[in-house]
């Protein structure tokens, strides 16, 4: 392997370990492991398949492939991130490819892994999708992707490959798809990597479609993550991405709603809500070792239910657009019934990431929400999405923003926010939604 080849790759794992490592979360239940399977079928790269199934598997569940950066595992990718154990309480299965070639980078560059059927491993990922979906009662439009760097390159090139499997995807700090294409054997597309590949929308948008011509059906939705300052995938690749998506669902790349908390700044393309065909964070200052909000992905990909999704086709032009409001929308009375929070932290030395979940147990429908909870002592929030937070230590509130205020019955709405810490990232002890007591999970 070249030099340079080898330094940018090291450069890649030693900045997502450092984030990913550090992940404090609920231990998966006891009876539930990581699993490696062999002979899943059609392998031409000779990937590694593990599959995560939880003890209370959903009736219907979505199936999640979780794929690794350079250098990293499926089984590095389980235990450092959170999607296995946010399975545990959604009732998803998730898979975790692993690369074996030296690099351990996912081929998205050759000829044959930018075409549908054309080797390499997408093929290998098709057969462990197969594999489960033969085996397990898996919700077809629940079946979706997300991954870091290399995977996140390669949830790119799934979804551009198999619109037909896919139902959406999660990409943090990757590339478009096609975007690394190489000819000449070389898995580093350098010109790619620093940004320097531009298209207009419609090239990129070709690029999708030649990949399964003919195709008419609908086409995957895709959250993008992106830090302003990633030295390893530069940021104009994040704006070459929502170029594609958007021209991909035939939308333009003018934002349906744009929201900014802190240093992050959320887009949606095609619609306003959590389901907008495309949804793009800009995370201001942030390096290639960006925070990775697993909850907020498993939000958008539409897992955090165990109830089926019916299949939709993405609108044909964009929803007009709803700015924010410059205050929290004003909260209603408290859920008759109670409610339910999930909080959940990525933290490393001097700072975390908190996705907190909101779950209206009541009869009633909430319109408008305040959730008020104590941080301790030493912390600082100093950004945050899906809600606006103040103030920024102590007693806090986390407010609705303008397209997140209802929660119905049985339903939830998820926020986070990041924070600096003193020593500690322990947990709030309590919660209230609009006054009223509610139950931690």
């Amino acid at each position: 392997m070249r030099p340079r080849l080898k330094i940018l790759l090291a450069a890649i794992v030693t900045s997502l370990m450092a984030a990913l490592a550090a992940v404090s979360m609920p231990q998966p239940a006891a009876a539930a492991a990581l699993t490696e399977v062999t002979g899943f079928g059609t392998n031409p790269s000779n990937l590694r398949m593990y599959v995560y199934v939880p003890d209370n598997l959903a009736p219907r569940p979505g199936l999640l492939v979780a794929v690794h950066y350079c250098t990293g595992t499926g089984p590095a990718f389980y235990s450092g991130s959170q999607f296995a154990s946010l399975a545990d309480r959604y009732g998803y299965i998730v898979i975790y490819p692993s690369v074996t070639r030296s690099s351990q980078c996912f081929d998205v560059a050759s000829p044959q892994a930018l075409t549908r059927g054309g080797g390499s491993d997408p093929v290998g990922i098709k057969s462990m999708i197969d594999y489960v979906r033969a085996r397990y009662p898996v919700d077809p439009d629940r079946i979706v992707a997300t991954g870091v760097s290399s995977g996140a390159m390669m949830t790119n090139v799934l979804l551009g490959l198999y619109p037909d499997v896919f139902s959406a995807g999660s990409a943090f700090a990757g590339v478009p798809f096609g975007c690394f294409a190489t000819t000449n054997g070389s898995e580093w597309n350098s010109d790619c990597a620093n940004g320097l590949v531009t298209k207009t929308p419609q090239q990129w948008g070709d690029l999708v479609r030649n990949a399964y011509p003919g195709y008419t059906g609908r086409r995957p939705r895709m959250q993008t993550w992106h830090g302003t300052n990633d030295e390893i995938l530069r940021y104009p690749n994040f704006g070459e991405q929502i170029d594609q998506w958007t021209n991909v669902h035939g939308l333009t790349q003018t934002p349906s709603s744009t929201v900014t908390q802190g240093g992050n700044t959320r887009t949606r393309y095609g619609g306003t809500g959590d389901t907008a065909p495309v949804e793009a964070i800009s995370m201001n200052g942030v390096s290639h070792n960006l925070p990775v909000d697993a909850a907020a992905a498993v939000h958008f990909l539409g897992l955090d239910t165990t109830t089926p999704s019916p299949s939709s086709p993405a609108p044909s032009s964009p929803a007009p657009s709803s700015p924010a409001p410059s205050s929290p929308a004003p909260s209603s009375p408290a859920p008759a019934g109670g409610c339910r929070v999930g909080y959940a932290v990525n933290s490393w030395s001097t700072g975390f990431t908190a996705s907190v979940t909101v779950t209206n147990t009541g009869t009633t429908t909430v319109n408008g929400w305040t959730l008020r909870f104590t941080l301790p002592t030493g912390q600082t929030v100093t950004n945050a999405w899906n809600a606006v937070v103040s103030p920024s230590s102590g007693a806090v509130g986390a407010a609705n923003v303008s397209y997140n205020g209802t929660i119905g019955a049985g339903g939830s709405q998820t926020f986070g926010f990041q924070a600096t810490h003193t020593g500690s990232a322990a947990k709030p002890t309590a919660f209230t939604l609009n006054g009223a007591n509610c139950a931690v999970v």
